[in-house]
């Protein structure tokens, strides 16, 4: 939409500032909205042209009725859509009006044939002001030639907005006329009213230059760049002077790189990327021998955002030698344009003394296209040693190429940095076949200063394995044989893998006689991600053989409960078996709080069973007030009063609802909810139960000073928390 405002109705100051390219955009946006919604509105059959009829008929009325302003807006709106030429007089109306100007114009924009483009002549002949300067912005909109004549006269208008607005106008219908007249204005203007007809002329001679009349655009935006403008004017004309000139605005388009404007230089920069042809491109690259390397490093990167035509070799020269920012601006560009035939020179710079210039050569080498990269690499590494072979080891993984057997060589160097990128490499491309090799290396490595590299690379490769039961199904079979300080490390790569052969692995380590597989398998199980493992938990729960991993079961099984989603009768019989397996009130209490997130009817019932049990009576309690909260057509104070809560003498003496000094006294709402049961039942959240937030964004409480059975009591309660108030001893 376009009027950016509270009172739709506002528009003071709109249309000044509407002559800009930003509202003309957004002016565009608004009738290519219209203009999409026009075959919806108008379709072919007899029925939909009556029925758009009827509509505009319906509107029009609005208009002529004594009806409010802001539904007039409206109709007009909507006779963007259905408006004909019928709907014309009326909106014509509007115009001089202050309050509806600007929303009559909407519809009188897109209204096709000749009746609108008179309507807003005849109106710009007797406005003025800011309703004179919104009626010429959509003559402009409207590209009306047969207002030019018009909008001439308004060039000499006193009002500078007016004169504004006409000299962009002009530059929108950019016919022979309009053109002659901004380049006569141009020339004696005030220096207020250039800025707008340069404007123009920029305006103009893009049209021109779309229409194919390349030289005279040309000849136009050269007027702007000889004529003492504002230097955005300058700019926009100097870009459409190169365009304008193709191969011949080379030179042009050079002087303003070399130009000690920085706007210029970034003007340069733009335009280049869109400029045609092979030849800028050496001109490009014998520009960054003659610039600074502050500059040279931005025209790299604009070499490289014309990747049809950009010249690799110079690139990757500027990334061989020179300047340190230069070199690291043309490794990031050959990461868009390089091929194989920067391998050779980047892997060199890999090697480099300098970190930074180092990791730009490994980054940019990661990423080049292309299989013949990765026949290099292997070659490469086939013959190399020292650092050169630690860099081409973090390829290998990074660019996950299959070189396995090579890459195993090097888990036997001396060199601690070797091995180690060796083992990354293997973590990113080892297949099933030879994962035993890790397998043996995490579990006894041959190094000791390698076992956490290893085993790290070892879990790398398994989540990667496409059919993880047979990595599982390897990795217990290794378990079997492991020593014991491995076996942690096996169990937490087999869950890790997931699958039935993990969580089965994890179940079997878990009931062993194995302390330490007991431990470890019970915890994982413990984490595991998804519901397959809730019959293993639950007949953990029941047979584990020590109770520590029995309580870890059940918790585990009641994680499952509360973390996933399912049917509501299956979480409630989850909760129940709990409940059934423990004495322990922990525990219990953890299922009645998965019954408290995920209401139902089911854990409802649940949850008032529990509200029998001594220990359980507040927390089930509470419970069965929250579940109550988040069902329909539950009588809460039946429900309690049939589970047992017994009945009480409360007063509400003071309460208070909210943080540090912005509290409320809601002692009059608590009272009004007394129904002389230990609870308060409010109808909805805290904030909407006591007319609104006291403390916006800050975490508050209700504060409650009460009396049961003539006892004094107080009690805080946390927002939105149920309000169930201790009974005193």
């Amino acid at each position: 939409m376009i009027r950016q405002q509270t009172n739709p109705l506002d528009q003071d100051g709109l249309d000044i500032m509407f002559r800009s390219n930003l509202h003309f955009c957004v002016r565009i946006f608004f009738i290519a909205v219209v203009a999409l919604c026009l075959p919806w509105a108008t379709l072919s059959s007899r029925a939909q042209t009556d029925a758009s009829s009827e509509q505009e008929s319906e509107l029009l009325d609005l208009l002529r009725s004594e009806a409010a302003a802001a539904e007039k807006a409206i109709a007009c709106k909507k006779l963007a859509i259905y408006g004909s030429d019928a709907a014309v007089p009326e909106l014509a109306k509007l115009l001089p009006d202050p309050q509806l100007s600007s929303w009559a114009r909407i519809p009188l924009e897109v209204i096709p044939g000749d009746a609108p483009d008179k309507a807003l002549r005849t109106a710009a002949e007797t406005l003025d002001g800011k309703l004179l300067v919104g009626v010429i912005n959509s003559i402009s909109f409207r590209r009306d030639a047969q207002a030019v004549d018009l909008l001439i006269t308004k060039l000499e208008d006193a009002d500078l907005e007016v004169a504004s607005a006409a000299a962009v106008a002009l530059g929108n219908i950019g016919d022979a006329s309009a053109i002659q007249a901004l380049q006569h204005s141009l020339s004696h203007a005030s220096d207020n009213l250039r800025s707008p007809l340069a404007e123009g002329c920029v305006l103009a001679a893009e049209r021109l230059h779309q229409s194919g009349d390349a030289n005279a655009a040309a000849d136009l935006y050269d007027l702007v760049r000889t004529s003492k403008v504002p230097q955005q004017r300058l700019i926009e004309a100097t870009r459409g002077a190169i365009l304008a000139r193709n191969q011949d605005g080379i030179p042009l388009l050079f002087e303003a790189f070399r130009s000690t404007d920085k706007e210029m230089f970034q003007l340069a920069l733009s335009t280049v990327r869109e400029f045609p042809g092979s030849q800028v491109d050496q001109e490009l690259a014998a520009e960054l021998k003659r610039t600074t390397p502050e500059r040279a490093a931005l025209i790299v990167q604009a070499m490289a955002d014309r990747p049809e035509t950009v010249s690799l070799p110079d690139v990757l020269q500027a990334a061989e030698t020179g300047d340190k920012r230069v070199r690291l601006s043309a490794m990031e560009a050959l990461q868009r344009i390089g091929d194989n035939s920067c391998l050779a020179t980047l892997l060199k710079i890999a090697t480099d003394k300098d970190a930074d210039l180092a990791s730009a050569a490994q980054e940019s080498i990661a990423v080049l296209p292309g299989e013949r990269v990765d026949q290099e690499i292997r070659q490469a590494l086939s013959i190399s040693k020292d650092s050169q072979r630690i860099v081409l080891l973090k390829l290998i993984g990074e660019r996950r190429i299959d070189a396995v057997d090579d890459v195993i060589q090097s888990l036997g160097s001396p060199a601690p940095s070797e091995r180690h990128a060796a083992f990354f490499a293997l973590g990113e491309t080892v297949a099933l076949p030879k994962l035993s090799v890790l397998i043996a290396q995490a579990v006894r490595p041959s190094y000791p200063d390698d076992a956490a590299v290893a085993q790290q690379a070892l879990q790398t490769a398994c989540v990667r394995m496409p059919d993880r039961e047979a990595c599982a199904a390897e990795l217990a079979a290794a378990l079997k044989k492991a020593p014991a300080t491995a076996k942690t490390m096996l169990l937490e790569t087999v869950a890790a893998v997931g699958g039935q052969t993990a969580l089965d692995t994890l179940a079997t380590a878990a009931n062993s006689a194995d302390s330490q597989l007991q431990d470890d398998g019970s915890r994982l199980l413990g984490t595991w991600n998804n519901l397959a493992a809730a019959p293993v938990l639950l007949e953990l729960a029941k047979s584990a053989p020590e109770e520590k991993y029995r309580v870890r079961a059940l918790r585990g099984y009641l994680g499952l409960a509360r973390k996933f989603s399912m049917p509501d009768q299956q979480r409630a019989e989850m909760c129940q078996n709990a409940f059934d397996l423990t004495r322990r009130t922990s525990e219990r209490k953890l299922a009645l709080e998965v019954l408290k997130i995920h209401p139902s009817a089911a854990g409802l019932e649940m949850a008032v069973q529990a509200m029998k049990l001594p220990e359980l009576k507040t927390d089930a309690t509470t419970a069965v007030v929250t579940i109550s909260q988040g069902l329909k057509g539950v009588d809460l104070q039946q429900l309690l009063l049939d589970a047992g809560l017994e009945k009480v003498q409360l007063e509400i003496v003071k309460a208070e609802y909210g943080a540090g000094s912005q509290l409320r006294d809601v002692t009059n709402v608590l009272r009004q909810q007394n129904v002389g049961l230990p609870l308060i039942a409010l109808s909805g959240p805290y904030n909407a139960s006591f007319g609104g937030d006291p403390a916006p964004g800050v975490a508050k409480q209700l504060r409650i000073r009460y009396r049961i059975n003539g006892k004094n009591a107080e009690a805080s309660f946390a927002e939105n928390s149920p309000i169930l108030l201790p009974t005193p001893e």
